[in-house]
C-alpha cells in the first residue's frame, strides 16, 4: 500500500499570521519519515465564498467552481493536519467555511491538530475535533499546542520551533498517530 498522502492546512489567511511557521515546521519533520507524504495547503490560495449552496455537497451538487475544485483537493488526501490559529475561543472562519465547502472528502480520514496562541489553541482544537467528527473523520488524541510564551519566543523573539524541544516530541506522537490512523482508514475505504 502506497504511503499515506497527509495535507497540512493553513488555517489563518491574515497577512501577519504565524501558521505558515508551524506548518513549515510540520513539513519539514514529517518529510524527514519514510512512512508519510505531505502537502502543505494553505487557505490563502483557495479564494472560497461564504458558502451559499442549496445544501451541502453530501446532497447536492457544489456550483461554485472554487468549491468544487476545493472537494477534489480536499480528496486526494488520506489525512489532514489542522495548523489553527484560536479566535474566540474558536476556529477561524475560513477554517469552517472550508469544512463546509466539503462532506464525502473529509469522510472517513484522520484528523490531527497543531494549534497556536495563548492556551496552544486548546478550546479551538476542541470544537475542530467535534467538527471533525460530524464530517465523519478520526480526530487523534495528540496534538501539539504551542501555547503563549512560545509562540512569543517564535513569533516575536526570532526562536525557531525546532529549539523548543519540548514540542518536538509531541510531534512524533502525533504523526505516529496519524500515521497508524491513516493507513488503517485507508485500508478500511479501500475494502469498502
Amino acid at each position: 500500500m502506497a504511503k499515506p498522502k497527509i495535507a497540512i492546512i493553513i488555517s489563518s489567511i491574515r497577512d501577519n499570521r504565524f501558521g505558515d511557521k508551524p506548518a513549515a515546521w510540520v513539513h519539514d519533520i514529517a518529510s524527514a519519515r519514510d512512512d508519510i507524504d505531505t502537502e502543505i495547503v494553505d487557505l490563502k490560495e483557495w479564494p472560497l465564498p461564504f458558502f451559499n449552496e442549496v445544501a451541502s455537497n453530501a446532497w447536492a451538487p457544489t456550483q461554485n467552481e472554487v468549491g468544487q475544485r476545493w472537494q477534489k483537493k480536499v480528496g486526494e488526501f488520506d489525512g489532514y493536519i489542522f495548523v489553527i490559529a484560536e479566535y474566540n475561543r474558536s476556529i477561524t472562519a475560513p477554517m469552517k467555511n472550508a469544512f463546509d465547502f466539503a462532506y464525502p472528502e473529509w469522510n472517513k480520514k484522520p484528523a490531527a491538530v497543531v494549534g497556536y496562541g495563548s492556551v496552544g489553541a486548546a478550546r479551538a482544537a476542541e470544537h475542530l475535533r467535534t467538527i471533525a467528527i460530524e464530517l465523519q473523520m478520526a480526530p487523534t488524541r495528540s496534538g501539539v499546542h504551542i501555547g503563549g510564551g512560545d509562540f512569543m519566543a517564535v513569533w516575536q523573539q526570532g526562536k525557531n520551533l525546532r529549539e523548543l524541544a519540548h514540542i518536538e516530541a509531541g510531534i512524533k506522537t502525533l504523526l505516529d498517530e496519524l500515521v497508524w490512523w491513516a493507513n488503517a482508514l485507508k485500508a478500511a475505504r479501500a475494502a469498502g
